[in-house]
């Protein structure tokens, strides 16, 4: 288009100059006609009208939870150790620094087997607090993290095919809310964990096959599985790793890194000892339902006043 505005006052053999200043003020106006808000706008804009807002209420915890997709096949095709696979584990966990790091505003992340929480501040402004713009970017850095970092825990064994992860977003007005959700989170992890202890010691251990164990744990409690695991296998529940009861918190905290830079004097060089501070995403394996974790960490929350 900008050629066939140009070429007949560019080829004016009568009067070049004129064809030239021509031209050049033909061109200007059609990059200003181009680039003008009316061009942006169309008959078809109407579409926009369809979309919904879904701005998330001020002064809220806007929490985004993934799960994964079918799992328990992607487990089984994968050979993940039963019950649970440590670096399947620490691959959740990087996926999820991952995601922390891109969006700082995150100020507690809690997982456990094929789920992650991520919580945002209550002030947090990012993308203007839209649950599908939160949900879909936490969705997908964390997806894409999980196959970039595969090989890091996984070696040579191949991924077979992407993972999946569904999210959700709910908010939580106040402290206690939000509390109470991560503790909710946190008992569901000692409840799965402690029956898939048992059921896998009943299976791999005791000869039962998985219909059988079933069988075996219907109707019993907390304390018939302990009975069980201690009594028929030697196994102290509390014993077990505090990630596979109690999952993983990550957090921002203030740490101090140590390094040695060389620096060059007049005569010789020179190695000095550097120390700085940095907030880094640290992962704690504790108990989250009591007091202590939250007073250790009072930055976590904001003020409900």
């Amino acid at each position: 288009m900008l050629r066939s505005l140009s070429r007949p006052f560019l080829n004016c053999k009568s009067c070049p100059q004129f064809g030239a200043r021509i031209a050049r003020s033909s061109y200007e106006i059609f990059v200003s006609f181009c680039t003008s808000p009316v061009m942006a706008k169309s008959k078809f804009e109407y579409v926009r009208n369809f979309e919904t807002d879904d701005t998330c209420l001020r002064n809220c915890y806007i929490v985004v939870r993934l799960d994964g997709r079918n799992f328990h096949k992607f487990a089984d095709q994968h050979n993940f150790a039963k019950p649970n696979d440590d670096r399947a584990l620490d691959l959740m966990t990087q996926s999820a620094r991952s995601v922390m790091e891109e969006l700082e505003d995150i100020v507690i992340a809690y997982g456990q087997s094929d789920e992650y929480s991520f919580v945002f501040k209550r002030s947090s402004n990012w993308f203007k607090r839209r649950a599908s713009k939160l949900m879909t970017h936490v969705a997908s850095q964390f997806s894409s993290s999980y196959v970039f970092y595969w090989r890091d825990y996984f070696g040579e064994q191949p991924l077979l095919y992407p993972p999946g992860f569904d999210g959700r977003v709910v908010l939580y007005p106040s402290n206690r809310n939000l509390r109470d959700y991560l503790s909710w989170r946190q008992a569901d992890c000692h409840i799965n964990n402690l029956y898939n202890t048992v059921f896998w010691s009943l299976v791999l251990k005791g000869g039962l096959s998985t219909t059988q164990a079933e069988d075996r744990l219907k109707g019993t409690i907390a304390g018939d599985k302990n009975e069980i695991l201690f009594s028929e296998f030697n196994i102290n529940y509390n014993n077990e790793p505090p990630r596979h009861r109690k999952g993983t918190a990550l957090i921002w905290e203030k740490v101090e890194e140590t390094t040695t830079k060389q620096i060059k004097l007049p005569a010789e060089e020179k190695e000095v000892t550097v120390t700085r501070s940095r907030k880094r995403v640290t992962a704690h394996h504790c108990d989250i339902i009591g007091d202590q974790f939250w007073k250790e960490h009072p930055e976590i929350l904001e003020d409900d006043s």
